[in-house]
């Protein structure tokens, strides 16, 4: 750093006479600096630090291997039973891993005590790899609320436990877990805006999360100009009640986001008592991609959806869009992997992601065309053969 002076009047010792300066620069000390860059004498983010010392330690050699989606289903049911005493339906179970395949983003809804969080947590706990648990707060707008937030007077970030999780996600290649825990008590699309955007870019080194707007010598190694990246490996599913205390979730937030509806408690029943299995997260992607080319949509069902994104085009102008149309692709063909049914997937999909569209209808003419279009349901995919999804239209148009 350089310090020009001039005009300044000091005393010569030497010449014992009082000295104008003109142009006179002096250098200043690279330690004084540092000094003034981290007054208190530490590392501004001294948590993410520690992380890089230990690094290498977050490279397991026992990834499980040959396990196929139907495996990691039954073993993962067991599992919660055996070593946790959470019970869950078989199809729950598949409707969880499938949404897993197809965003990173999972929403689990229902009545308080059906075991939202704990599906979540429990999952953390077969991988090997706990969940990190983050109790959303009502005042929450911004991402800072999430990652934390830079201290002018201590001149350190104040890090949260999900940026250090973030932060050793990148140096792992396992499968992390992040639980947004009731996650719509604030709104969701102000905090986790930012996510939303950049789970969307398609080259995952890309997803580049502001966290400072600076950049300093002592930074940590994956810190790049103020920015993380968003892991690859990194799942965030959110748990939400709906009631009076909570804000109703967007269809921005829906549509990115795969849902999970849990309305009631499993039965006990007796179950093995499998372990802990440590799953590399490009794994998993391989084994849904490869159920993608396996399972895909049969020519019949492609036809059927064809007509009825027309009906509900013309009748609604509710249409399905490219995102869905991807989204209901690698969903039924994973759900058929993990031993599920195309039809019982494609009843699940077509009613979270399209029927729920119908809410935002004018409810008068909902109301007086919604048997019409659980008739033409019927006509194209059988008597009871979605059933989800024509309780759904009657549901919203207060016929049930």
């Amino acid at each position: 750093v350089l310090v020009a002076l001039i005009g300044l009047t000091v005393y010569d010792r030497k010449s014992g006479q009082t000295v104008t300066l003109q142009n006179v620069t002096f250098a200043q000390s690279p330690a004084v600096a540092v000094k003034e860059t981290n007054a208190a004498g530490k590392k501004r983010f001294d948590g993410l630090s520690r992380i890089d010392e230990k690094k290498m330690s977050y490279r397991r050699k026992d990834y499980a291997q040959g396990l196929t989606l139907k495996e990691i289903c039954e073993e993962f049911q067991n599992y919660a039973a055996g070593r946790l005493n959470l019970y869950y339906e078989e199809e729950d179970i598949r409707r969880f891993i499938a949404g897993l395949a197809v965003s990173h983003i999972l929403i689990l809804q229902g009545m308080s005590g059906t075991g939202k969080t704990s599906l979540a947590y429990a999952f953390g706990e077969y991988l090997g790899n706990p969940s990190t648990v983050v109790p959303v707060q009502p005042m929450w707008k911004e991402r800072t609320d999430l990652l934390g937030y830079y201290n002018e007077f201590t001149k350190r970030f104040n890090e949260t436990d999900l940026l250090k999780k973030m932060y050793e996600a990148n140096y792992s290649e396992e499968m992390y877990v992040t639980v947004l825990d009731e996650m719509n008590i604030a709104r969701v699309e102000y905090y986790f805006a930012e996510f939303l955007s950049l789970l969307e870019l398609p080259k995952a080194e890309e997803r580049m999360l502001t966290v400072v707007s600076d950049s300093w010598k002592d930074d940590p190694q994956q810190l790049k100009e103020g920015h993380i990246r968003l892991p690859e490996n990194m799942w965030f599913i959110g748990t939400a009640n709906n009631d009076d205390s909570t804000f109703a979730i967007s269809d921005k937030v829906y549509d990115r986001a795969m849902i999970l509806d849990l309305e009631r408690k499993s039965e006990e029943f007796i179950a093995k008592a499998e372990t802990e299995r440590h799953i590399r997260s490009k794994d998993f992607q391989k084994l849904a991609a490869e159920a993608e080319r396996e399972y895909g949509l049969t020519e019949r069902n492609k036809r059927r959806l064809k007509e009825l994104d027309e009906y509900m085009s013309e009748r609604f102008k509710v249409t399905f869009g490219n995102r869905i149309r991807r989204q209901i692709e690698r969903y039924v063909s994973v759900y058929i992997s993990c031993g599920g049914k195309e039809l019982e997937a494609l009843d699940d999909i077509l009613a979270k992601k399209v029927m729920r569209k119908l809410g935002m209808q004018n409810p008068v003419y909902l109301k007086n065309n919604a048997e019409k279009l659980c008739t033409r349901l019927e006509e194209l995919f059988g008597a009871d053969g979605i059933p989800q999804c024509t309780e759904t239209v009657r549901r919203l148009a207060g016929n049930v």
